[in-house]
């Protein structure tokens, strides 16, 4: 079976993935859109992450494709391996909550999802990992997984320990000829130069018209490449595909920039996250998987509808605050302490967003390893490095600081800032 998509063209599914994709836990992501009130400021950003699991897994499949000749791997082993990344990819966006992240503030806390003890939290609420995670390892979903790839040595924990980047228990399953080969692996799922990124860019450029999140994947993953260091296999690039990386970098902080800290959706972000906390529990995300399943963005639209709560009301009708101040790349800053001082004076409410920071592996997710240049002499760079620090980039209050250092004299200094 093929599956027609606008950004990778044919995307090939065997008939045991088919009904993976077609598993409730799976098709529930038809009406989460990735970007949540973005298409708001762009109204053809009504793309969803159904769409982009199958891209991911798509990316994927074409990175491990070109890291597999270097691996001299069984037949065996890189059919199971290969499936195992597909699996992976294809659900690590599985337990996003409606309007993806926006709606996180009123998950329970971790406890209450009974996880596994290997991947269980404390302390802390539940984010849409966990999620992932629950519907990956005890829902129906994780049944039939065991029953189309148990024969081939495919377990659900398989796919979830990718995800999260913790290994299973018992025997290692990505062990082969003495290598570990979870590292490289899990790096495709989440790492500097993993597939969600390389999808969800070239997506979320296209539905939104926006140009900047174009970069050149097929030099990418034609120079990446396998190193194997005390008996573990990470992925590294080519020192000739550098540029190209920098492009990639570049491209992500300017759809930041332009797309995902649009002043428009961060806005309507605020107005929900004000419903969830005033509303006394009037929409709540389950803890049973199953339950879960009924939540997505249709469901939440629905009560926000039919709810009497002002701050619900407002996002039913599209009464965002407007922008009075906008700090951006470059800006001395604007006096806020002063104009907040006067608009409190005045009796107007209003509020002030500052984006999250995103430093190197702080971005990466759990788990997740850094990237390797590789050069004739050797591999040891880590492009942490020439990653740039974050200071606070926001949508109501930006400001970016950019450091670019060489770890080594043969890798090029990154002069641009990126995310």
């Amino acid at each position: 079976m093929h599956i027609r998509d606008p950004i990778h063209g044919a995307i090939e599914l065997t008939a045991d993935e088919r009904a993976l994709v077609d598993s409730p836990q799976y098709q529930r992501l038809r009406n989460v859109k990735q970007l949540g009130f973005a298409d708001l400021a762009f109204p053809g950003a009504t793309h969803t992450r159904y769409a982009h699991g199958l891209g991911a897994m798509q990316v994927a499949s074409k990175v491990f494709d070109a890291l597999a000749p270097q691996l001299d791997l069984e037949l065996d082993d890189r059919a199971r391996f290969r499936q195992t990344l597909r699996l992976a990819v294809l659900f690590h966006d599985l337990g996003h909550a409606p309007l993806s992240h926006a709606t996180e503030r009123i998950m329970p806390p971790v406890e209450a999802l009974q996880l596994p003890e290997w991947v269980r939290g404390e302390g802390r609420r539940a984010d849409h990992e966990d999620y992932t995670l629950k519907l990956l390892l005890d829902s129906g979903l994780a049944a039939e997984i065991r029953r189309r790839f148990g024969a081939r040595g495919i377990e659900p924990a398989h796919a979830a320990a990718l995800v999260c980047g913790k290994p299973p228990p018992g025997a290692n399953p990505f062990q082969t000829r003495g290598r570990d080969l979870f590292p490289v692996l899990r790096q495709v799922v989440s790492g500097e130069l993993d597939a969600d990124r390389m999808d969800y860019l070239q997506r979320d450029s296209f539905f939104t018209g926006v140009n900047y999140g174009k970069f050149d994947s097929d030099w990418i993953i034609q120079n990446l490449a396998a190193v194997e260091r005390a008996g573990r296999v990470y992925l590294g690039l080519m020192h000739r595909a550098v540029f190209a990386f920098e492009d990639f970098l570049l491209s992500r902080y300017h759809m930041f920039l332009s797309v995902y800290f649009h002043y428009t959706s961060v806005g309507y972000e605020v107005l929900l996250q004000r419903y969830c906390d005033t509303s006394s529990g009037e929409y709540s995300l389950p803890a049973d998987p199953d339950a879960y399943l009924q939540h997505d963005d249709v469901t939440l639209i629905a009560a926000l509808r039919a709810s009497k709560n002002p701050w619900a009301r407002r996002v039913v009708r599209r009464q965002g605050y407007r922008v009075l101040v906008e700090n951006t790349p470059g800006d001395e800053g604007q006096d806020l302490e002063r104009l907040e001082a006067q608009i409190e004076a005045a009796g107007i409410d209003a509020f002030t967003t500052v984006s999250p920071p995103l430093r190197g592996a702080g971005a990466l997710g759990r788990g997740a390893a850094p990237l390797g240049v590789v050069t004739a002499r050797t591999w040891s760079a880590d492009l942490r490095g020439i990653l740039p620090t974050w200071s606070s980039c926001s949508s109501g209050s930006r400001s970016w600081a950019a450091s670019s250092t060489s770890p080594k004299r043969w890798l090029r200094s990154v002069t641009s800032t990126g995310c």
